[in-house]
């Protein structure tokens, strides 16, 4: 698929459809993800081991590129997702995820990175981290705002969540 022209088809042609990167569905639009540079994944690999390792002891399910269903006709594939609590038995999430995070990727474009953002807080995602690989730089996106995380640390409450920016861009 080529970035510059949209593929349209119905829900039901996304959801029978595999992708390679999986792509995100909006309002009858097939959207593709940057993904698959180096720093891109390495944070991503990071994040995965971190979570591999401390989600029980956290109270989560996590997990890399898990559809989730936004709306009846609205798609995301968010590069890492966190759930509160156990494991959903969901092919496609339905379940409201704690948080979302996006890694930039050289060709991510801000304006399609905000709807991102937008979507996700509308749903109800308490966390959204947008984590830059190539700068370094965290920004923590809740109802109440967004901030660049200058502590070193991503957060969450309840559950407790607490990861260095150091471990996730080593």
């Amino acid at each position: 698929m080529n970035m510059a022209i949209a593929t349209q088809m119905t829900v039901e042609e996304y959801l029978r459809t595999s992708f390679r990167p999986d792509c995100e569905y909006v309002d009858g639009e097939v959207l593709e993800r940057n993904v698959g540079e180096k720093g891109h994944s390495k944070v991503q690999w990071r994040l995965m081991s971190y979570f591999d390792k401390h989600q029980v002891e956290l109270g989560v399910f996590a997990l890399h590129e898990w559809r989730f269903k936004v709306t009846e006709r609205h798609y995301r594939v968010p590069d890492f997702t966190i759930v509160a609590g156990p494991e959903p038995d969901e092919a496609v999430l339905n379940t409201r995820p704690l948080v979302c995070v996006e890694i930039l990727s050289p060709e991510d474009r801000m304006s399609r990175m905000q709807k991102k953002i937008a979507d996700y807080l509308a749903y109800g995602v308490r966390y959204v981290w947008i984590l830059d690989p190539q700068t370094k730089q965290a920004f923590a996106y809740t109802a109440a705002g967004m901030h660049e995380i200058k502590d070193g640390f991503l957060r969450t409450e309840n559950p407790a969540i607490e990861i260095s920016l150091a471990e996730i861009f080593a």
